[in-house]
């Protein structure tokens, strides 16, 4: 069977090549934001029959919604745009891919060589527009019809997914010139290259790439010590088998697992005995911080969120094996570490048995049902619509297996500190690659599109900064629930010194906002509630809608929950 290429001009042929070659690639979704100069490619990937195209007006949102997608799919997704500044807008997504190593395949437009540098409408210099923030950058040659030019394009598309697929995975951008005229027209048709090729054979070798695993041999580990397996935030596929085999590692070693509220472990306990989930409470009390002194730490994908957990490790100084696929540098404590570069499989499979689990294993195990017991109980108790609460809800109300994204500043913390571990797989989400606000409800937007009902939960600030994604809406396939956190600024900020000086906080640090969430949906085509109490909450959570956008909105105290939770973990901690 003949592939679906487009012979009216060289510009279509070109554009119908890269689309095809990009499908037999593994690629089936591409997020476009409107332009002139992208039209060959637009009508390519708009117009081929397996690849779903998503239009979406404001290129940062477009970049995030991309970003979302190659995050839930684990294959590359293609973002293009026009020429000029419409790439710029796509830096902070492409940054978050890089750092957290999800797949892009970023086109940017651009006007001809001989169209730059001489005051052309539009133009921009695009060389290296991302710098070194993409795994693979190129500058495809402006379209010509023949068999040897479209074989180059053909292979360096090959080459590009495969960057964007490697280890580490990351973007990839290709800027890619176009002459005029932009759409076919009369006199410009490739026609002579129709029976020029078989074109069947001509893609007949493009799959999708396969990743090849870069891994060292797994040195001797020392099973007879306070050792400790620290599990930081873990994005992945199969987030069941990641917990599986995290739990094999911790099995054969004997050693406690102080899992992050971001890894997969929280939400699939069974696998795990000894999981710590309360780690920050008990090391806010000093003599049992001197007591769980590690000897030896096993750290799994990146350290957790808890800056009191990385001080204690940083004072611990113990000997430290950092694991992960990638060869970037994942210690930021910069402590006495060894790196391992390997998966969880690798390491589950190499490790050796262990002997009996020692009194410092028992030990975590034990504390952590006191902890847990005492934040419970605490959580139970507060009738008031404070933040940690909800999230608290959350894991044990929402329907198994939701996919929940996860706003940064203070939803992620408010994760590791208050949802417990469970057995009802929800799948989470997060940008803890550079950690930003930026392009939140896009992200999540994406994470949802096309799948199961999925929630985000997000701050006031971080979702006002991507407004833009509720733009998304009409050509949104899905349910996503907006948990939103509405606090009136930045709460983050409140558990920070700088939270004493006001003037100048509130105003430049806090910055509340005005927005009022019910006009703001309505003008969107969004559901809103006001949610009154947890009861109302616990049901508009338990079951969730099968389509749209819908922000239920808790109006909390910021500062009254700052307090409230500094005060909730100091008297939990001095009781333990």
């Amino acid at each position: 069977m003949n592939p679906p290429l487009d012979f009216r001009s060289a510009n279509s042929l070109w554009g119908s090549v890269l689309a095809e070659t990009l499908t037999r690639c593994g690629v089936t979704h591409a997020v476009i934001s409107p332009g002139s100069r992208s039209t060959p490619l637009t009508l390519a990937l708009a117009g081929h029959p397996r690849i779903e195209a998503v239009p979406v007006l404001d290129e940062r949102s477009a970049a995030f919604f991309a970003l979302g997608l190659a995050k839930k799919q684990g294959r590359p997704v293609v973002v293009l745009c026009t020429s000029g500044t419409a790439g710029a807008n796509f830096l902070p997504a492409v940054i978050e891919a890089q750092e957290a190593g999800v797949p892009l395949i970023v086109i940017t437009a651009d006007r001809p060589p001989e169209m730059r540098d001489c005051a052309s409408g539009q133009t921009i210099d695009q060389q290296k527009l991302f710098g070194g923030h993409v795994n693979f950058h190129h500058e495809l040659a402006v379209p010509e019809v023949g068999i040897g030019h479209l074989a180059y394009l053909r292979q360096t598309l090959v080459h590009a997914v495969a960057r964007a697929m490697g280890s580490p995975a990351g973007p990839v951008h290709l800027n890619a010139p176009f002459r005029d005229p932009l759409v076919p027209v009369d006199g410009e048709g490739a026609t002579q290259c129709e029976d020029a090729c078989d074109w069947a054979r001509f893609f007949s070798e493009v799959s999708p790439p396969v990743a090849g695993e870069t891994w060292s041999a797994v040195p001797a580990v020392p099973v007879a010590v306070h050792g400790l397996i620290v599990v930081g935030p873990m994005q992945t596929a199969d987030p069941a088998e990641n917990a599986g085999l995290v739990g094999t590692i911790a099995a054969k070693l004997g050693w406690p697992v102080l899992a992050d509220g971001l890894s997969p472990l929280r939400n699939h306990r069974a696998d795990h005995v000894n999981l710590v989930s309360t780690y920050d409470l008990l090391l806010r009390n000093s003599a049992l911080a001197e007591r769980l002194r590690p000897e030896r730490v096993i750290c799994l994908g990146g350290w957790p969120i808890s800056k009191v957990l990385r001080a204690w490790l940083t004072a611990a100084d113990a000997p430290t094996l950092m694991v992960s696929e990638g060869a970037a540098n994942r210690d930021s404590l910069h402590g006495r570490t060894q790196h391992l570069r390997c998966s969880l499989q690798v390491l589950a499979e190499q490790l050796p048995a262990a002997g009996d689990v020692n009194g410092y294993a028992r030990m975590w195990p034990a504390l952590e049902q006191r902890a847990r017991g005492a934040l419970d109980a605490r959580l139970r108790e507060k009738t008031e619509l404070f933040e940690g609460r909800a999230v608290w809800l959350l894991a044990q109300h929402l329907p198994e297996a939701t996919p929940v994204f996860v706003a940064n500043s203070m939803p992620v913390r408010d994760v590791e500190y208050f949802w417990p571990p469970n057995d009802r797989r929800a799948a989470l989400f997060f940008n803890r690659g550079a950690n930003g606000i930026d392009g939140t409800l896009s992200t999540a937007l994406g994470v949802a599109h096309g799948g199961r009902p999925a929630v985000l939960v997000t701050g006031d600030l971080a979702l006002l900064h991507d407004a833009n994604g509720f733009l998304i809406r009409p050509r949104f396939k899905g349910s996503l629930t907006i948990v939103l956190i509405n606090n009136q600024g930045g709460g983050i900020f409140e558990h920070l010194p700088i939270a004493k000086i006001d003037p100048p906080f509130e105003d430049f640090f806090a910055t509340p906002q005005s927005a009022d969430f019910a006009l703001l949906a309505e003008a969107y085509g969004a559901e809103y509630v006001a949610v009154r109490d947890w009861v109302e909450f616990t049901a508009l959570i338990s079951n969730l809608p099968s389509t749209g956008v819908r922000v239920l909105e808790i109006r909390t105290d910021r500062k009254r929950d700052a307090a409230t939770r500094k005060a909730m973990f100091a008297e939990i901690a001095a009781a333990l």
